[in-house]
């Protein structure tokens, strides 16, 4: 409960500190705050990072599997355009 009464608290100083504001400079980037979008990279998680860059890591020494070779794979193995 006392978290929730410290980021009430929080805000509201925040808000007083808006309220107060002459500077539209400051405005602008609380706003830009705001409405920047998420990068994907951020949202995902360690395990997802790390597969990613070991993936990148892999095609960057050439150990990579061709799209027919893989596509072959799947039809084979579940039976598709036979």
């Amino acid at each position: 409960m006392r978290c929730i009464m410290n980021l009430q608290a929080k805000k509201l100083e925040l808000v007083q500190l808006i309220i107060n504001t002459e500077k539209p400079s400051i405005l602008q980037k609380v706003e830009d705050v705001f409405k920047k979008k998420a990068d994907w990279w951020d949202e995902i998680s360690e395990d997802e990072r790390k597969s990613i860059e070991k993936g990148l890591a892999e095609a960057d020494r050439g150990e990579l599997i061709p799209h027919e070779q893989v596509m072959k794979e799947l039809k084979s193995r579940y039976k598709l355009n036979q």
